[in-house]
């Protein structure tokens, strides 16, 4: 499905939304292993984006991808800014103007590698690199919106019994484990926000 600017102006909106709705349930899990400010940090940044969203919703996708990317840096804060930035300036520079879906299933595993890269983590260091991998898999087969949803909101629920080697989180050392992760838990939220659009509004 092909993006305008009023679908992606509304994804901005939707996925805004879901963040302010779970606001303190993310700052709740990251009090248990963090510092406590992921849903706020999460919240200022999304909010810093929707009011943009019209000039953003002007631009090309990629172009609008990596404009989200850099507002986020600049306004999240903490590790998850440079983490949700590098995600979509890669991945903005990434696709082409018309790239179709594999195009994009390419271009994500590229931006993913680079969040791996900043922060220094992979597969199983209880991230959000734990729902990121799990749900490219699952674009790159094809799979329809519901069951990608489904798969980030398994794959954040599993980082519960991960034991962090990143982040602060990691100095909690054997008592990460038993709290999910509160980066893996926005990064659900947004996917299956995103996911449901799809979902609604792709033709049958």
């Amino acid at each position: 499905m092909p993006l305008d600017a009023c679908d992606l102006s509304q994804l901005i909106s939707l996925c805004r939304a879901q963040i302010e709705r779970h606001c303190e349930h993310l700052g709740r899990l990251d009090s248990a292993i963090g510092d406590g400010d992921h849903g706020a940090n999460m919240k200022r940044g999304l909010e810093a984006v929707y009011r943009e969203r019209a000039d953003i919703a002007s631009l090309p996708l990629p172009a609008a991808l990596e404009r989200i990317g850099l507002v986020l840096v600049m306004t999240i804060g903490g590790a998850a800014g440079p983490l949700y930035g590098t995600l979509l300036m890669e991945l903005g520079r990434g696709l082409a103007d018309e790239g179709g879906r594999a195009d994009f299933a390419a271009s994500l595993a590229r931006a993913i590698a680079a969040v791996a890269r900043r922060g220094r983590s992979g597969p199983g260091d209880k991230t959000l690199l734990d729902v990121l991998y799990p749900v490219q898999a699952e674009i790159a087969r094809h799979a329809a919106p519901d069951r990608i949803a489904a798969c980030a909101r398994t794959a954040a629920q599993a980082t519960e019994m991960m034991l962090a080697r990143r982040g602060r989180a990691s100095y909690l050392g054997a008592r990460s484990v038993g709290h999910e992760d509160p980066g893996a838990s926005s990064c659900a939220l947004l996917a299956m926000t995103i996911c449901q659009y799809f979902q609604e509004h792709t033709p049958s």
